[in-house]
């Protein structure tokens, strides 16, 4: 295997969806947190496991609208369809995809995560309508042929271009994981290990399971025994893409690329990490500048202002520097008040 730009591992070529996700153009659509199957490594956290919830990226969907300005704001050019299972709420699902694929055309990529559970043929039939790429979760510790039936339907709906496993990788299930991929063989063309984590609340049991790294979060052996399996699947399947994707990947490459491409804020500038940086003042004082150099920000009950008009003001006037992610949740880093000479 090839070590990535992006700090993963490669054999063969990047699906599409994966593409667009290194390239920060890929918006998260969590559908639900409620799910079918309760894995017991589950990274969901306590704000989206087991509750009925939709995010598009960090903002609460609660209309269409917010969904449509969230691809709008944050520069997607796909999206992912992921929860909770998606398929608990096959509806809400279809609406979604649907939505998306109308009001942006069908070159907005969508790939959907699903747990085999509740797949059947009529639901692959309509998903097939709206999404491009399908990425099964399989649970090989339970009966593998049944799992490989529900995988073995999509051929009839997708090119198996578009079909893949995508799983975790446990440095202790790398002999089932190699038996079931040698099993579906014949109706995926691409392998996803994600590096395996710890959550928030199953952490305390994975901790127990596993040898933690130094960050807390991800298990030790994880990735290099993702490796070792990837060359193994590879000897006997040359023409099987396989991709090891690392935390560091989803943390500082798909996310850190994601925020450059977010839409700021008049008077405001980004940083080379994808946070941005502004001057504000209160808004009672907001009579102190022309119209032309300053704009409102109701969010946070501020205005931005032109950083030319900062020595402008005059003294007694709280001015703030602020440094914040230019995501919904809009997280600060730092908010400093400017100091003169």
């Amino acid at each position: 295997m090839k070590k990535t730009p992006y700090e993963s591992y490669l054999s063969g070529n990047l699906v599409r969806g994966c593409e667009l996700c290194v390239e920060g153009r890929k918006m998260v659509l969590f559908v639900t947190g409620m799910c079918s199957r309760g894995c017991n490594f589950c990274p969901l956290s306590k704000m989206r496991k087991n509750v009925d919830d939709i995010y598009a990226n960090e903002r609460p969907v609660k209309s269409i609208k917010g969904l449509i300005k969230e691809v709008e704001v944050s520069g997607a050019k796909s999206c992912s369809l992921t929860g909770g299972d998606p398929l608990l709420k096959f509806d809400r699902t279809m609406k979604l995809a649907g939505t998306l694929k109308k009001r942006f055309g069908k070159n907005f990529h969508i790939h959907i995560y699903l747990s085999t559970k509740l797949v059947n043929e009529d639901k692959l039939k309509r998903l097939s309508k709206v999404v491009d790429e399908v990425r099964f979760h399989p649970d090989f510790d339970k009966n593998q042929d049944e799992e490989l039936e529900k995988i073995k339907l999509a051929g009839k709906f997708w090119k198996k271009s578009n079909i893949g496993v995508e799983i975790p990788s446990f440095p202790d299930k790398t002999k089932k994981m190699y038996d079931f991929i040698m099993k579906a063989k014949d109706y995926i063309s691409f392998l996803n290990l994600n590096e395996l984590e710890a959550g928030e609340i199953l952490g305390p049991l994975m901790a127990k399971k596993y040898s933690l790294n130094k960050n807390g979060y991800t298990v030790k052996s994880s990735v290099s025994s993702g490796i070792k399996l990837a060359k193994r699947i590879r000897k006997s399947l040359p023409e099987l893409n396989i991709h090891m994707c690392t935390s560091r990947l989803k943390n500082w490459h798909q996310y850190g690329n994601r925020l450059k491409n977010y839409r700021i804020p008049k008077f405001s500038e980004m940083t080379e990490d994808g946070t941005i940086i502004y001057f504000s003042i209160e808004k009672k004082n907001e009579t102190l500048l022309n119209k032309e150099d300053f704009i409102r920000d109701n969010k946070k009950n501020q205005i931005i202002i032109n950083p030319l008009s900062v020595r402008k003001i005059g003294n007694g006037v709280e001015i703030f520097r602020v440094e914040e992610y230019p995501t919904y949740d809009r997280e600060e880093i730092l908010r400093e008040k400017v100091q003169f000479s």
